[in-house]
């Protein structure tokens, strides 16, 4: 029963959350085009939107790998712990250990800026 709200939710999200990145690299895009072309950028705004890119890719690697580890290792702890076929319990591990691993993501990336 919980599969026949679950599916539509997860699809609806999935598409929404799509549509809303998309639409926001875009306008992102097309904002700073507009602003270096009327030159209300100088050399030092345009550095600053070259830092936030070089350090937001050099952790991608990271969220996305304690992601995809953490969000796998609760897949494997799941073969070991005995659960209802029914039960809500696998969705509530993987939720938790992908949640744990954007925490872990979180903090090395915050005591990485303050240094």
């Amino acid at each position: 029963m919980i599969h026949n709200v679950l599916e539509p939710l997860v699809i609806l999200g999935t598409i929404g959350g799509s549509i809303i990145l998309f639409t926001r690299v875009i306008t992102e895009y097309i904002l700073r085009k507009k602003m270096i072309e009327k030159g209300y950028v100088n050399e030092e705004s345009q550095s600053i939107f070259k830092k936030e890119e070089v350090t937001d890719s050099k952790f991608a690697s990271l969220k996305w790998g304690l992601i995809i580890f953490f969000g796998g290792l609760s897949l494997v702890l799941m073969e070991y712990i005995p659960y209802e076929r029914n039960s809500t319990l696998p969705y509530g591990l993987f939720a938790l250990a992908v949640s744990l691993g954007f925490l872990i993501y979180y903090f090395v990336v915050k005591s990485e800026r303050s240094k």
